[in-house]
């Protein structure tokens, strides 16, 4: 069963859980956005997510954060969160 990476992060001032197809244009892959901006979405608000897009994470991975500047190698700039997860199309799925 094929594997791919999911990611979330602030997009349009929202948190967006999306699913990296690689090969499919970016615009085709599966995405979520939360309602709210200030507080990161749970592990279960994240896990629902990924079901609702047709994905469940592969056994044993965990969710890896990163930080990185908005704008490359300028430590003033602000600092965005990206988090990543493996994930597989779960059976029955949309995907």
């Amino acid at each position: 069963m094929s594997e791919h990476t999911a990611q979330i992060s602030i997009r349009d001032g929202r948190w967006c859980l999306y699913v990296a197809l690689m090969g499919a244009p970016g615009s085709l892959w599966p995405e979520h956005f939360f309602g709210r901006s200030v507080q990161v979405p749970t592990v279960a608000e994240r896990s629902r997510a990924l079901t609702a897009l047709g994905f469940v994470s592969v056994d044993g991975a965990e969710w890896e954060w990163t930080e990185y500047s908005e704008t490359p190698d300028d430590d003033t700039s602000p600092v965005r969160l990206l988090a990543s997860i493996r994930v597989r199309p779960r059976a029955g799925g949309a995907s």
